[in-house]
């Protein structure tokens, strides 16, 4: 599917095989074949959802692009950037969506911003996400190399409705993180709140 995508609406300066072969630069074959697979599953939920397919597929193919750089990297973006300083207390799981759009900027010279939330958002959620932000959310976690306890529900849901599965990964990822002990980010939860809990409006209607 994806050697075979031809960009037509100039979102990106790259043509598709321009812009996986840098991707591809910048991960192993693993983490890029992952890429490709949450690509080709963002396509399917923008077509599913009313929403941009080709937009889509952009911001999956990038959702990972700073994922294997080194911590000091992240760290000196959220220092020179003017970045929340308590970004500096978390680990690669949020620098390398919600820092590595900075990077995606800087190198590729994307500056669109649809493209750049979804990047941002895609592991910690935010109380208020579009459905581009939904569908990167999601395509990142039912991809279909996904292998964990949930995850077939987790597409059966999300096949339903974008919006459940948003709740549904949300609520997983606070329960794996609490039973793991681990600290969580605290837009984590306030997506979980929002979403979950109800305290805030979750998305466009």
């Amino acid at each position: 599917m994806s050697t075979s995508i031809e960009y037509s609406e100039n979102i990106v300066p790259y043509t598709h095989a321009e812009l996986m072969a840098k991707v591809a630069a910048q991960l192993t074959d693993k983490r890029y074949q992952h890429c490709l697979r949450v690509e080709a599953t963002a396509r399917e939920l923008a077509e599913a959802n009313g929403v941009d397919v080709e937009l889509a597929g952009i911001a999956g193919l990038l959702h990972d692009y700073a994922k294997q750089r080194d911590d000091q990297t992240f760290i000196d973006l959220i220092k020179t950037r003017g970045m929340d300083p308590a970004l500096v207390l978390y680990g690669n799981g949020v620098w390398h969506g919600y820092v590595g759009a900075e990077l995606i900027k800087d190198e590729l010279k994307i500056y669109n911003e649809a493209i750049l939330n979804a990047v941002r958002l895609h592991t910690v959620g935010a109380p208020y996400m579009t459905k581009l932000d939904q569908i990167i959310f999601m395509a990142d976690f039912i991809e279909p190399a996904r292998d964990f306890p949930g995850v077939e529900e987790a597409r059966q849901v999300t096949a339903k409705s974008l919006a459940d599965g948003v709740k549904f990964q949300i609520q997983h990822t606070l329960d794996y993180l609490v039973q793991k002990g681990a600290p969580v980010y605290p837009q984590t939860l306030a997506t979980y709140n929002a979403w979950v809990g109800g305290i805030t409006p979750q998305y466009a209607k």
